[in-house]
C-alpha cells in the first residue's frame, strides 16, 4: 500500500486504517533514511496517538529523536513533550490491555442483554393463554398455537425494535441525532475511542443520540450491532470530565460489541414459554382422573418453577452484562479510574438535579433498566460526592452494599450490580494496569471485616423471620390451639378457629413493634451519616430527626403524591407518609398540602431505612412556619393486629 494512502487515511481520521496501512508500508520500505519511510514514521505516531497506542507512540519517538535528520529529531522532541503534557494522569499509557475479571460477574455466556423484549413478551404471552389456551377445550392446541406466535412476535420485536423505540424515544425525551463530529467537538476522547473500536472490531459507528435532560445517564439500545442506538443526556457533558465520558460511552460499547440483545431475546422467549407451558397444564391440571389431574399439576408447578427461576437469571444476566461492560471500557480506554468517578458522578448528578426539580426525572425514571446506572441506588454515593469528593467518604457508604446481606438479597431483584461491588471491580483493574487506585477499595474491604459479623447476619436472620412475622403467628396460633385441644381432650371449636386468629394478629403487633420502634429518644443526624450505617436494614427502622428543606415529591410524574424528599446539608433523602385514613387520606393529602409545603425548612422525624434507595418512613413533619404534619405507619398495623387478637380471644370463649 503506498505511503499517501495512509496519510490520506490519517488526515481522513480513520486512525486504525492508517496505522495498518503506514505499518505495512515501513515494514516494506528498503530504505530506513528516505524521506518517504520518515513521513511514515511521523504519521504512525500520529495515528497510534489518535488510536490510544500512546506506548507504541512514545517508543517510535524515542527512535525519531536520534534521527540523524535535525528536523525530524526536532519535530520528534516537541511531540513527545506535547504528549506528555496531554497525557492525563493515573491511566495506562496504552489502551487495550488484556484484564483479568477474576471470577467478577460470571460467564459472560449467560450474562447480557436488556429487559426491554421481555416485558413486550411477557404481556403478549398472558394475552396469548387467556385468549387461546384458559378455557379452551384443547389446551394443548392453543399451546401448539400460542408458543409459534410468540416466537413470531419476539422475532419481529427484535428487528423492529429500534425503529420502535426511536419513536418512543423522540416522543418522550425529543432526542436529538447527532453525528460523530458534533461528538468529538463535545469530547474529542470519545470520538476518538469510538472510531478506534468500532474499526477493530469492523462496526458501523452507533447511532449517537443526545436529550436535553441535565441527569446525567446513558443507555444502548437495537437488535444487531450495526443498527444499535448509543444515547446520552445533556448532564453526562455537564457532570463529567471528558476522560470521564469517554468512559462511558466505551462501556455503552461493550454492550454493543458483546451483542447483548441477541441473548437477552433468547433468554427472555425462553422464559415466556415456561409461562406458557405452566398456563396449558394448570388448565389441563382441572379435569380428567385424579392421576393424570396430579401429573398435570405436578407439570404446571415445575413450569411455573422454571419461569420465576428464569426471571432471576434474566435479572442475572443484565447484571452479569453491567460488570462486562465495566470489563471492556477498562480495557479499551486503560482508565479504569475515570469509569469509577464517572459512576459516582453520575449518583451525585442524579442527586443534585433532584434537588432543583419538584418532581423526579421522567428520563431517569424510564430508563432506569437500560441505563448505565440504577437511579435508585444513586442516594448513598451521590450524596456522599455531594458533600465532599473524599473517596473515603464516598467510600464509606459502600459498607452496605459490600458487607451488609441485606445488599446481596436487593441487588438479587435488581437489573444492576451494587455501586460499590462495581467500583471495586474497576479498582481491581487499575492495580492490574499498576495504577494508583482512587477509590481505595482494599481499605473499605479492611474496614469491612472489622464489622461484627454475629450484629450484621443476626439482625438479618431477624428481619428475615420478621418479615413472615404473620405466617409464622397464624400456623405458631394453629399449632398451639391443636395441641391444647389434644392435651385437653376438648373439641372446642373457638380453640382451633380463635388460636390462628390470636397467633396472627400477635404476629402483626410484634412485627409493628420491632419495624417501628420507640422513638422518643431518635437522635439528631444527618443523611450522609445515616447512609453510611452499614448495619443499616430496609424493615428495622431506625429512628432519627433530620432538618433540611423539602424540595419536591417522591413520585415521578405524580402530581398528587403524597411522598416527599427532604434535602439537609449531606444529601436528600425520600420521605414516606401515610395517613390513618389509608390510600385515600394519601391521595388527599398529597393533592391538596404538599404542593404548599414544598419549598419550606422543615424537622422531621422519622424511621430511617436502607434498601437499593434508602428513606424514612415519617412521623412528624414540621415546618419554620408551624404547620404540623402527622403521619401513621404502624396505626393500621396496631389496630388490625388488637382487633385479630380480641376477636381471637372472644372466638376461644364464645364458640363452644
Amino acid at each position: 500500500m503506498s505511503l499517501q494512502v495512509g496519510l490520506e487515511a490519517l488526515k481522513q481520521e480513520r486512525f486504525q486504517e492508517a496505522v495498518e496501512i503506514l505499518e505495512t508500508f515501513c515494514r516494506n520500505s528498503s530504505d530506513r533514511a528516505s524521506s518517504d519511510y520518515l513521513k511514515a514514521q511521523m504519521g504512525l505516531v500520529k495515528a497510534y496517538h489518535r488510536t490510544g497506542e500512546l506506548e507504541k507512540a512514545i517508543a517510535l519517538l524515542q527512535k525519531l529523536v536520534q534521527s540523524e535528520n535535525s528536523q525530524i529529531r526536532e519535530w520528534a522532541e516537541k511531540y513527545r513533550q506535547a504528549l506528555d503534557n496531554s497525557k492525563p494522569a493515573n491511566r495506562a499509557t496504552t489502551a487495550g490491555v488484556k484484564l483479568a475479571m477474576g471470577g467478577v460477574g460470571g460467564s459472560l455466556a449467560f450474562a447480557s442483554g436488556v429487559t426491554i423484549t421481555l416485558l413486550f413478551g411477557m404481556v403478549l404471552a398472558l394475552g396469548l393463554a387467556l385468549v387461546l389456551i384458559v378455557g379452551n377445550d384443547n389446551p394443548i392446541n392453543g399451546l401448539l398455537i400460542a408458543v409459534p406466535i410468540t416466537l413470531v412476535f419476539n422475532l419481529v420485536a427484535f428487528f423492529l425494535s429500534p425503529l420502535l423505540m426511536d419513536m418512543v424515544q423522540n416522543w418522550l425525551y425529543h432526542t436529538r441525532w447527532v453525528d460523530i463530529s458534533e461528538l468529538e467537538v463535545r469530547s474529542p476522547e470519545t470520538a476518538r475511542i469510538l472510531r478506534r473500536v468500532c474499526q477493530q472490531k469492523n462496526l458501523k459507528i452507533p447511532r449517537l443520540g443526545i436529550i436535553q435532560d441535565q441527569n446525567p445517564t446513558a443507555f444502548t439500545y437495537g437488535s444487531l450491532p450495526n443498527s444499535a442506538r448509543l444515547v446520552v443526556s445533556e448532564g453526562l457533558f455537564k457532570y463529567l470530565d471528558d476522560d470521564e465520558v469517554a468512559t462511558v460511552y466505551a462501556h455503552e460499547l461493550g454492550h454493543i460489541v458483546h451483542w447483548d440483545f441477541a441473548v437477552m431475546t433468547v433468554a427472555s422467549t425462553l422464559v415466556q414459554i415456561c409461562y406458557l407451558i405452566y398456563t396449558t397444564f394448570r388448565s389441563l391440571g382441572r379435569g380428567g382422573n385424579n392421576k393424570i389431574k396430579d401429573a398435570f399439576q405436578t407439570a404446571a408447578t415445575t413450569a411455573y418453577i422454571f419461569y420465576i427461576v428464569g426471571t432471576y437469571m434474566v435479572l442475572y444476566l443484565s447484571r452479569t452484562r453491567e460488570y462486562f461492560a465495566d470489563h471492556f471500557s477498562a480495557e479499551t480506554t486503560g482508565n479504569p479510574n475515570a469509569l469509577s468517578r464517572a459512576l459516582v458522578k453520575i449518583a451525585y448528578g442524579i442527586v443534585e438535579e433532584g434537588s432543583r426539580t419538584k418532581e423526579p426525572s421522567r428520563l431517569i425514571e424510564g430508563t432506569r433498566a437500560l441505563g448505565i446506572y440504577d437511579p435508585k441506588a444513586a442516594s448513598s454515593a451521590g450524596t456522599a460526592y455531594r458533600i465532599a469528593a473524599d473517596t473515603q467518604k464516598v467510600g464509606r457508604v459502600f459498607l452496605w452494599d459490600m458487607f451488609n446481606p441485606w445488599g446481596w438479597w436487593m441487588e438479587l431483584n435488581s437489573t444492576h450490580p451494587l455501586t460499590g461491588k462495581r467500583v471495586r471491580a474497576l479498582s481491581t483493574y487499575a492495580e492490574q494496569l499498576g495504577l494508583a487506585v482512587e477509590f481505595d477499595m482494599g481499605r473499605i474491604i479492611g474496614e469491612g471485616k472489622t464489622l461484627n459479623k454475629s450484629k450484621l447476619y443476626g439482625n438479618f436472620f431477624l428481619d428475615v423471620v420478621l418479615y413472615g412475622a404473620e405466617t409464622i403467628g397464624f400456623i405458631g396460633g394453629s399449632i398451639i390451639g391443636i395441641i391444647l385441644i389434644s392435651n385437653s381432650q376438648s373439641n372446642s371449636v373457638g380453640l382451633v378457629l380463635g388460636s390462628p386468629l390470636i397467633g396472627l394478629g400477635l404476629g402483626i403487633l410484634i412485627k409493628a413493634f420491632v419495624m417501628f420502634p420507640d422513638y422518643s429518644k431518635a437522635q439528631p443526624l444527618d443523611v450522609l451519616t445515616l447512609m453510611s450505617d452499614p448495619y443499616a436494614s430496609p424493615l428495622r427502622g431506625r429512628p432519627a430527626k433530620l432538618k433540611g428543606e423539602l424540595i419536591g415529591r417522591g413520585d415521578a410524574g405524580s402530581k398528587f403524591g403524597s411522598d416527599m424528599m427532604i434535602q439537609d446539608r449531606t444529601g436528600l433523602l425520600y420521605l414516606h407518609y401515610s395517613s390513618r385514613f389509608g390510600p385515600i387520606g394519601n391521595f388527599l393529602f398529597g393533592m391538596k398540602r404538599v404542593q404548599s409545603l414544598i419549598g419550606s425548612n422543615i424537622g422531621a422525624t422519622g424511621w430511617f431505612r436502607r434498601g437499593v434507595a434508602p428513606w424514612m418512613d415519617l412521623i412528624e413533619l414540621k415546618s419554620d412556619s408551624g404547620t404540623i404534619v402527622n403521619s401513621y405507619h404502624r396505626f393500621w398495623a396496631m389496630v388490625l393486629g388488637s382487633l385479630l387478637m380480641i376477636g381471637g380471644i372472644i372466638t376461644v370463649i364464645a364458640v363452644k
